[in-house]
């Protein structure tokens, strides 16, 4: 029975295949944008903690004042880095920073306003950077103040192009630094900042030759990378305490400094992104219901147009759940079609739209089911009425219908 229902919705579908396209393009709407939305917003969440997770391991920033300006507040000393290294328990690895801003030339080539990082060598271990070509900076020359320097691969394009940039010297300022090494690609960071466009140096390199201030305040940034299995919250609260001691800060008096754990940041980020997936699949999923009452729509016009069709077959002795399933598969049907469709355009759609927006793409089988599932809802749903009414004709009325 249920077959032979089939075979006759088919029938009809193929009859008016114009109007059954027309039927189905809400649900082909709805099913495409709900997965598109979804899909998308799952690579966006990935892209925003794959961007924050290439800022460091377990990562967590020490800056002066709140939020990203420092507020004019008064930056750290090398002391800081010691004592936050000696007495906050649960701490890898730690490094101050030191920032200037400056450009970088060789020969003819001019890398304008290049970020330049004083830092020490725990540094190359708590940003995750690797190697493309070259070495670290080892301790002799942290000591020593050295000029020498690994550039990113932003700074080594712009001065090099496609030649080799080891050994080679460039100019900051008034110095000439030696290339020692390169680092690996890695491209933007969570905030949209060109992770590679930096020169790294040691920190006592930059605190005597480009700042000239090598025992005052002149730490912009501690860069901490906690024990993994460590809380990171502990650490952000030791951290905090015992800056405000050492910055005597009393219990009335605000933080002028800021601990931020970019863990605790990716999970915010993400958790924004999937709240806003959410909403925007909750509002594609509305054309889905728009789709449903078009399939109810059409079917009520069918019904009225195959009465004389229904009344015969009430005569001749078809019952009246059979009417009711063959109505009713029509639309359920029309919906799965329409499904079906919507699928394989959400595909096309987000494999597209992934390239545009540099997300990865995510294919969600999980995702794509429940849709399908909805959409085949969709159809039993709003085309039972339709059903309902054909099976509950009288055949004596239906024969007489023009």
């Amino acid at each position: 029975m249920f077959f032979n229902a089939f075979i006759i919705a088919v029938r009809e579908i193929r009859r008016n295949l114009t109007r059954a396209f027309l039927t189905v393009l809400g649900v082909v709407i709805g099913v495409a944008a709900v997965i598109t939305m979804v899909t998308l917003g799952r690579g966006a969440t990935e892209m925003v903690k794959a961007q924050i997770s290439n800022l460091g391991s377990n990562l967590i920033v020490v800056r002066p004042g709140q939020g990203w300006s420092g507020n004019g507040a008064p930056m750290f000393t090398g002391t800081d880095v010691v004592a936050i290294q000696e007495q906050i328990p649960g701490i890898k690895a730690i490094s101050p920073m030191i920032k200037a801003q400056a450009p970088a030339i060789f020969l003819d080539n001019i890398r304008a306003d290049t970020d330049v990082q004083g830092v020490n060598i725990d540094y190359f271990e708590i940003a995750n950077w690797k190697l493309a070509s070259g070495r670290f900076f080892d301790d002799t020359e942290l000591l020593e103040g050295a000029a020498v320097c690994v550039i990113g691969e932003t700074v080594r394009k712009e001065l090099f192009g496609k030649g080799d940039a080891i050994g080679q010297k460039i100019r900051v300022r008034n110095t000439s630094f030696m290339v020692i090494g390169t680092t690996h690609v890695k491209g933007q960071g969570g905030f949209g900042d060109d992770l590679d466009d930096n020169i790294i140096t040691p920190y006592t390199t930059v605190q005597h030759r480009l700042s000239g201030q090598p025992t005052k305040q002149n730490v912009n940034q501690i860069m901490i990378s906690g024990e993994d299995g460590y809380p990171g919250a502990s650490i952000v609260a030791d951290v905090a305490s015992l800056m405000r001691e050492r910055r005597h800060l009393n219990s009335n008096q605000a933080d002028n400094f800021s601990v931020s754990d970019t863990r605790q940041i990716a999970e915010a980020m993400s958790s924004s992104t999937q709240v806003m997936t959410s909403l925007l699949g909750a509002v594609a999923g509305v054309s889905l219901l728009v789709g449903g009452i078009g399939i109810m729509n059409i079917m009520l016009v069918s019904v009225t147009e195959r009465t004389r069709e229904i009344g015969i077959r009430l005569a001749i002795g078809a019952r009246a759940r059979e009417v009711l399933l063959q109505f009713l598969v029509e639309a359920v049907t029309l919906s799965c079609v329409g499904g079906v469709t919507g699928i394989l355009l959400a595909y096309g759609l987000c494999v597209t739209l992934a390239k545009v927006v540099g997300a990865p793409f995510l294919f969600d089988l999980k995702i794509n089911l429940i849709a399908f599932v909805f959409s085949a809802a969709i159809g039993i749903v709003f085309g039972f009425m339709p059903a309902r009414r054909a099976a509950r004709l009288d055949p004596i009325e239906a024969l007489r219908h023009e």
